[in-house]
């Protein structure tokens, strides 16, 4: 699925907002402000969701935003979307920091010839993985998870 729309519950609690998603447990966070909750209430289910999405769990249907009670007159219930093509794109373009070794001649000529090594071990990886972009990753899954 691609989009998804979730009830959260966000609490008043001194200084800031604490939100929950009943139907997704564990996907929690806080904000200082309303429109920092709002949008950190956004990040967790996008992260939560893909997280989800990522190790195959099943997804729950969310529960119609009339359903859920709330007895604390601290809290109060919002609606909640993730566009899940968006976030899937940008996790997969989300750059990863990697250590490698490499001789110290090798090195001192690379430097020497200012080599971006980033963008040099990108090319080659693509090149040697015979990919040029992540979109074919969505087609063929089962190969990527491998």
């Amino acid at each position: 699925m691609d989009r998804y729309v979730y009830v959260a519950i966000f609490t008043k609690d001194n200084e800031v907002y604490n939100i929950s998603f009943p139907d997704l447990p564990g996907c929690y966070t806080y904000g200082g402000t309303i429109e920092e909750a709002y949008n950190m209430a956004k990040e967790a289910l996008e992260l939560h969701l893909y997280g989800m999405e990522d190790d195959g769990d099943e997804i729950p249907s969310p529960t119609p935003a009339e359903s859920i009670q709330i007895n604390d007159k601290k809290s109060f219930t919002t609606l909640v979307e993730a566009y899940m093509p968006l976030v899937r794109s940008q996790m997969l373009n989300k750059s990863v920091k990697k250590t490698l070794t490499i001789p110290k001649w090798l090195n001192d000529l690379a430097e020497k010839h200012n080599v971006n090594f980033s963008q040099l071990l990108q090319d080659s990886l693509k090149n040697y993985l015979g990919v040029y972009d992540h979109k074919h990753l969505f087609e063929n899954k089962a190969a990527y998870k491998k």
